[in-house]
């Protein structure tokens, strides 16, 4: 791994040696990038930083959970000879501990830090600096995702305050709850409005005004179009749970009533129209075109990414003009794992007209994808015309480069590092 990872010459590579081989790691190991790159981080942090607590783990003496901590919570320790000093002293003091909560344990492994290395314990509680709002779309039911998270406490009293205000604004004939009316404000924030439109249905309510969350959405046809026949459901609002039929889109399962609302309060709808077999004459695809692939796929190509199809590139899979602009040869790939395919040798993919994708690894490897909505909206026949194979060889690619970063990776790791030591205790 370390050899691999140590090419300089890429090292201000957008998509450098590391992600290269997060990349095929996450795909033999069936699991995000970003999870391919923490084992990653871990297994080097065991075998170079930590080879005494790296062997309690291959004996199964110590758990996945308190060796993920100790790489963690030794992070800003940089000198060797210290780092030397503290895999022997966890090593000998972690087989004692027993099972411990994750404040009980990280306060275990900074008293070791702080004994040898006053400056590198992690200067900001864990869980200020472990925030974030995380939006649970894969887990999507009933036409509802949870959303969770945290913020500093200012910014939570900021946003508290603002979620009631927007709830008590509307009349007191809205259907909706106190909790439903704050939900509501979410979406209408996220939409870039400063009020929450009232559902009371009365033409002279002063706060009937749309919010803008309805505008926001745009609803592709691309199942039995009587969904859009549908009645909302008031029963969707007050104490009721509500009940009804299914759409399906890219985001997961929207139920009809939900959709009729959305439709109802100014959605925009529009009807997917199936490409032609002809390929289109110039490298972009046209808007019609570009909007088939993304329902097509819903999320990137690579095995295991999912990078929503409207945050990806639709790339030629046989690189245009070799390869023409068109369904069977058009396919989505977040940024990251274009880049890769583009730029890092050893990589190949082929595309079938049923979108199906094979990926073969610079190891060899056979991974294959399919479609996205093959799951979703199994009836629609996505199969597109079979097209020639491309004659002759694929044409150098002459002025196509990398894009570049500003600071190689090791570069931004030594700054964060010593950004974090020089940050004043917080208390």
């Amino acid at each position: 791994m370390a050899q691999r990872c140590s090419d300089d010459e890429r090292a201000h590579w957008a998509c450098d040696a590391w992600d290269a081989l997060a990349a095929e790691l996450s795909a033999a190991l069936a699991v995000t990038h970003g999870r391919a790159s923490a084992e990653m981080t871990l297994a080097m942090s065991l075998r170079h930083r930590f080879p005494r607590v790296g062997a309690l783990f291959l004996a199964g003496e110590l758990s996945y959970r308190v060796c993920e901590a100790i790489v963690d919570r030794t992070y800003l320790v940089q000198d060797r000879g210290i780092i030397a000093i503290l895999d022997r002293a966890i090593a000998e003091d972690a087989v004692a501990w027993g099972p411990m909560s994750k404040l009980k344990l990280q306060r275990a492994i900074d008293y070791w830090v702080d004994r040898y290395d006053p400056g590198a314990v992690r200067r900001t509680r864990a869980w200020v600096r472990d925030r974030d709002i995380v939006v649970d779309t894969r887990h999507a039911h009933d036409g509802v995702v949870e959303i969770r998270g945290s913020v500093q406490q200012t910014d939570g009293v900021v946003i508290e305050r603002r979620l009631t205000q927007m709830a008590h604004a509307v009349c007191e004939d809205d259907p909706r709850t106190i909790g439903q009316r704050r939900a509501d404000a979410m979406g209408a924030i996220a939409a870039g409005s400063d009020h929450l439109a009232c559902l009371c249905g009365n033409r002279d309510c002063p706060a009937a005004e749309p919010d803008g969350r309805a505008a926001s959405v745009v609803v592709h046809v691309v199942a039995d179009a009587d969904v859009l026949d549908a009645q909302s459901d008031p029963a969707m609002h007050g104490e009721e749970p509500a009940a009804g039929g299914v759409l399906t889109g890219n985001r997961g399962i929207v139920p009809a009533p939900l959709l009729a609302e959305l439709i109802r309060s100014g959605a925009k709808v529009r009807r997917l129209r199936r490409p032609s077999d002809d390929p289109e004459p110039q490298y972009r695809p046209s808007t019609a075109l570009d909007e088939f692939v993304r329902m097509r796929d819903m999320t990137c190509r690579y095995p295991h990414c999912d990078m929503p199809a409207e945050y990806c590139d639709v790339d030629h899979t046989i690189p245009w003009p070799w390869g023409p602009t068109h369904a069977s040869n058009l396919a989505c790939k977040c940024r990251k794992h274009h880049l890769l395919k583009t730029f890092w040798a050893g990589w190949d993919d082929q595309q079938d007209p049923d979108g199906t994708i094979t990926w073969t690894s610079p190891g060899g490897r056979i991974y294959r994808t399919q479609p996205g909505s093959r799951l979703l909206i199994p009836r629609w026949n996505v199969t597109t015309a079979t097209l020639p194979a491309p004659v002759g060889e694929p044409p150098p690619t002459i002025g196509l480069m990398m894009p570049t970063r500003r600071k190689t990776r090791a570069a931004q790791r030594a700054y964060r590092i010593a950004a974090e030591r020089n940050r004043p205790p917080p208390f």
